[in-house]
């Protein structure tokens, strides 16, 4: 029997380098303090300059890139960056997305193109960026941030591009999973809930919101920040070495009714 140690140093990231998208507001703002704060070099990346530049000099050490991630370009500047600094990635937080209310009838083609490259292009295309300096290191885990849209309808929340959007990513995060385990990538999905950021703005506030969730939610409220923490730590660390091509939803129970 090997020996136990100790069981916290399994979500300890120490010297591993993440890079971390969509990383100016809400839930990716959180993940990079929390990756940050387990002794990870994290790259931070989104549009906002000046919320990363906010956020970097709260992390020390970290290394933040202003990018558009629906561009190629951008996209491939964040790696190389990420590779230049500290000799390639560990571990890559696909969270970069977006979602609005909106009905099918209503929504103008170029609105879901622009949905599908930011929410399921770009996560493909980092993964294969980063794929080649995990392969080289033998371990890798990307975590892609889906959602629990990803898993069941959001109607009467009028959102098709946001679903098939977040449906694609859980089954893409099975397909990379199935193609790189031998190669030491894992590939997983961290599926949230309604959780405050800005795309539920508004919802804390709500009582028509309000409401409804706690109608319809087995926990009947919204999540708090804090109850993504031990799901990424999970993902991202070494404590995962036995888990791909997975979702964990951290939903309230919403999608278990």
């Amino acid at each position: 029997m090997t020996s136990i140690g100790n069981p916290l140093d399994l979500f300890r990231l120490d010297g591993r380098t993440v890079i971390v998208t969509g990383a100016s507001a809400g839930l990716g703002d959180r993940f990079a303090r929390v990756l940050h704060a387990v002794g990870a070099n994290v790259v931070v990346a989104a549009r906002r300059a000046d919320r990363l530049a906010a956020l970097q000099a709260d992390l020390p050490g970290s290394l933040a890139v202003a990018a558009d991630l629906s561009l190629e370009d951008d996209r491939e500047r964040l790696v190389r960056d990420t590779v230049e600094r500290f000799g390639g990635v560990d571990v890559l937080v696909n969270n970069a997305g977006i979602g609005h209310k909106v009905a099918v009838e209503d929504e103008p083609l170029d609105h879901f193109r622009a949905t599908m490259e930011l929410n399921v292009t770009a996560v493909w295309h980092l993964s294969k960026l980063v794929a080649p300096s995990m392969i080289a290191r033998g371990s890798g885990s990307i975590v892609n941030i889906a959602s629990m849209y990803g898993h069941v309808a959001a109607a009467p929340v009028k959102q098709a591009h946001y679903c098939a959007s977040k449906g694609a990513v859980v089954n893409l995060t099975r397909e990379l999973a199935a193609q790189w385990g031998r190669k030491g990538i894992r590939v997983n999905a961290l599926c949230p809930g309604f959780f405050r950021s800005e795309m539920t703005a508004g919802m804390d506030t709500d009582e028509g919101s309000q409401r409804y969730i706690a109608q319809m939610s087995p926990i009947p409220r919204m999540g708090e920040e804090h109850e993504l923490d031990a799901a990424l730590l999970l993902l991202a660390g070494p404590g995962s070495t036995y888990l791909t091509g997975q979702s964990i939803i951290v939903d309230g129970g919403w999608t278990a009714r």
